[in-house]
């Protein structure tokens, strides 16, 4: 009997084990699938025009040149006008003068949000516009504590990621609406979902935390009218937002991510579109939430600690 019973027990384990190994191995396909084998959706399908805040630097100017590379027309929203209009000349440049491309002039930091539409409606009035990225975002010149953050930086950290977000996409909304068709992604941040806070860099994780639950919300309340929403979470990307300028194998450059970002569009509610970042992810999220917050809080320390001196160098010039 009691042999019975560990041949039993043996063979319960055994089974449990296998369903583990099942279940892992299931996963790790289906990550295989998604980051390199699943093919991308047709752009197109959703309108022959797409709409880019934050056009004219890294991941949103590199989003540009590879949608205008796929056909589609243009609509480049920034606050800079000769950026914009180099952007533009940029993507003619590298589209044989073939593309069809139209800017929208706005500071999302100094307008109400009724203003931003009333703008990107004006803009976009009789164009098809399938696709939508918020990619416009704000972060502080190098990390600080909360009380050492004046008025002027969070209001205008506020004003492009929340305010200017939810505002051009209630602008967008209406013609994907009446045409049941179109794609919106939101450039979101691991601040946001991968960590379990963001210590020094308080407002724009905070805001980064809104775009993400808006995109889970606006997903549920569209997606029987045919709109596809998205948020898209990279982690590093070598672009003036971060110290690093320089591309590497966990931090790719933006044209590098721009392609995966583009081959993500119209799947998961919330997805990190670059494979080295998964992986970055699962490890973050491997680990307990105390050894990373103390890391996170160790590193951003260091940042701020080297900011400030540079700032009391440049004042003292």
């Amino acid at each position: 009997m009691t042999m019975e019973l560990q041949s039993l027990v043996l063979i319960a384990i055994a089974t449990l084990g296998f369903i583990s190994l099942c279940n892992h191995l299931a996963k790790f396909l289906t990550w295989v699938w998604v980051m390199f084998l699943r093919p991308p959706k047709n752009l197109k399908q959703y309108g022959s025009w797409a709409l880019i805040t934050g056009s004219t630097n890294g991941i949103g100017k590199a989003l540009a040149l590879e949608l205008a590379s796929k056909g589609l027309s243009l609509v480049l929203v920034g606050r800079d006008p000769l950026k914009l209009k180099a952007t533009c000349q940029q993507i003619q440049e590298e589209n044989g003068g073939n593309a069809s491309v139209k800017t929208i002039v706005i500071d999302f930091s100094k307008l109400r949000g009724d203003e931003i539409a009333k703008k990107v409606e004006e803009g976009i009035a009789g164009l098809d516009v399938g696709i939508l990225i918020n990619n416009a975002g704000l972060s502080y010149p190098f990390p600080r504590f909360l009380h050492e953050v004046d008025l002027e930086m969070a209001e205008s950290i506020i004003g492009v990621n929340v305010v200017g977000t939810t505002w051009v996409t209630k602008a967008v909304l209406p013609g994907m609406l009446k045409r049941k068709k179109g794609a919106i992604v939101n450039i979101g941040s691991g601040s946001s979902v991968a960590v379990s806070s963001y210590p020094l860099l308080t407002i724009y994780a905070a805001t980064k935390a809104f775009i993400a639950m808006m995109s889970r919300s606006i997903s549920l309340e569209y997606k029987q009218h045919g709109i596809d929403m998205q948020c898209q979470i990279p982690l590093l990307v070598a672009t003036k937002m971060i110290p690093i300028r320089r591309s590497s194998f966990f931090i790719p450059s933006p044209e590098t991510y721009s392609k995966a970002s583009l081959r993500a569009i119209g799947y998961d509610q919330i997805c990190v579109p670059y494979w080295t970042h998964s992986l970055q992810w699962c490890l973050i999220r491997a680990l307990p939430d105390a050894v990373v917050d103390w890391s996170l809080f160790w590193y951003f320390s260091g940042m701020r600690k080297r900011g400030q001196e540079k700032l009391q160098k440049k004042n003292k010039q």
